[in-house]
């Protein structure tokens, strides 16, 4: 009796502990070489575990028995936010899957992940059943509904089949909006949009430490727009989010930060400023994040429309003497071009000489360029300098630690500003050849404008 006691006593642990696994098969094998292992949560990826993938294409990680059920994200190439996959563990069982670079992912082990697949190719070919009926323009009450019978019930099959489940949440987070009756397209297309948040809990935080809220939210923001006024759309949108995400001030902070981010990159300055101003500055300040705070308020300053913040910019007097002015003292041209640079940047290397040309063949009230260097090679700086002596030239010291980037909210060079008399922000080109074609555009306007009218 006592050494049958001994016995399962030593085979307990491995019982209660039992590691899982999860086995991967690469195709083609020869273009992987990795697989990195992240949790996600609501704020960021944190490293799990990495294993190397064999000349057969095949990786296996084990996982510890303390592994946190949820979301995770296998890397498999550089850059990570392009080459990576979601799946769930839940750590009560093994998972076994195959990636393939054209046909994408599988399971052929893992319950959680096998339905949760399953779910999502089910309702994808509902949704084509809608559509293809929606596409014919006839009215047929039998087959319609007889479609959405069969979206009722495969939504009800999988929200039965998942209870308990990690993928539970994201099934009936995904719950569609099913009609009472036959309704035309532009019904069912408003009532999908106003019914899109019905079944999504921000507060949920499993949602939340995963992509799907983030995913949910850029989808629902972009996809439900008037071409004829995108900008009021997305206004329109993201107001709606925010009512839906509610009192969830973290999630509702990492959401508004994304839109901003997405929609700043696009350089659409309207919307931007928009989550900015009204949403996301007193989130920045409350969270003390003056990072943050800083970016915000930059990219608001250095948008078209608002005047240029200032500068100190060296000049010469009617004397030939060095004096220190501002931007904003600037008198004698109808435009400014603030020219971004470096002497380590190649492009701006190869950009300025065509500026350079270009401005010599305008007269001088019309353009006059100031050269922001960021830069931290004062010597080299000063002697390129010299081959553009029509320039104004200032030394932004400190490269991207420099508070007149910072001000313009550079994050590039070279960066154009195009500057009215009045040092009002009127553009901002992407290159030199942008700016070109803005500049001559510009001009021919004006030339318009001053043509006399002949009274009849």
């Amino acid at each position: 009796m006592t050494r049958k006691l001994l016995f399962l006593l030593a085979i307990l642990p491995s019982v209660l502990f039992a590691q899982h696994t999860i086995k991967g098969t690469f195709t083609p094998a020869e273009d992987f070489k990795f697989a990195f292992l992240y949790r996600i949560t609501a704020e960021t990826s944190l490293f799990v575990a990495n294993a190397d993938v064999t000349k057969e294409g095949t990786f296996e990680i084990k996982l510890d028995e303390n592994t946190i059920p949820g979301t995770y994200r296998l890397v498999y190439a550089q850059p990570q936010d392009q080459y990576n996959f979601d799946f769930f563990i839940s750590n009560k069982e093994d998972i076994v899957l195959e990636f393939d670079s054209e046909q994408g992912l599988t399971f052929s082990k893992s319950n959680e992940n096998k339905l949760y697949s399953s779910y999502n190719r089910s309702m994808a070919l509902v949704n084509k059943s809608i559509r293809n009926y929606y596409s014919t323009g006839k009215e047929d009450k039998k087959g319609y509904s007889k479609i959405f019978n069969i979206l009722k019930d495969t939504q009800s099959e999988f929200e039965k089949a998942s209870e308990g489940m990690i993928a539970n949440n994201f099934i009936k987070a995904c719950r569609p909006y099913m009609p009472n009756g036959l309704e035309d397209v532009a019904t069912f297309s408003n009532n999908i949009k106003s019914n899109y948040f019905s079944n999504i809990d921000f507060g949920n935080k499993t949602l939340q430490d995963s992509n799907f809220l983030i995913k949910t939210t850029i989808d629902y923001v972009i996809g439900f727009i008037n071409p004829k006024d995108p900008d009021a759309s997305y206004k329109e949108n993201i107001d709606t989010v925010v009512k839906y995400i509610g009192n969830n001030s973290k999630i509702k902070g990492i959401l508004l930060e994304i839109l901003w981010n997405q929609f700043s990159v696009e350089n659409n300055e309207v919307v931007t400023n928009y989550i900015g101003s009204k949403y996301l500055l007193s989130i920045a300040r409350a969270n003390n994040d003056n990072e943050l705070a800083n970016s915000i308020i930059y990219f608001k300053n250095a948008s078209v429309g608002n005047i240029g913040p200032d500068f100190n910019i060296e000049v010469k007097d009617e004397n030939d003497k060095i004096k220190v002015s501002k931007l904003s003292k600037l008198e004698g041209s109808n435009n400014y071009l603030l020219f971004f640079w470096s002497t380590t940047c190649s492009h701006c290397l190869d950009e300025i000489p065509v500026l350079k040309e270009f401005i010599k063949s305008q007269q001088k009230e019309d353009i006059q360029v100031v050269a922001i260097a960021l830069d931290n090679d004062l010597y080299r700086w000063k002697d390129l300098t010299y081959q553009y002596p029509d320039f104004l030239h200032v030394f932004g010291e400190g490269k991207w630690d420099n508070p007149i980037g910072d001000q313009y909210n550079v994050t590039g060079t070279p960066s154009y500003f195009v500057l009215d008399k009045d040092k009002k922000i009127i553009a901002k080109p992407e290159d030199v050849n942008d700016f070109k074609s803005y500049f001559k555009t510009l001009n021919k306007a004006k030339k318009t404008d001053l043509v006399p009218v002949e009274k009849e």
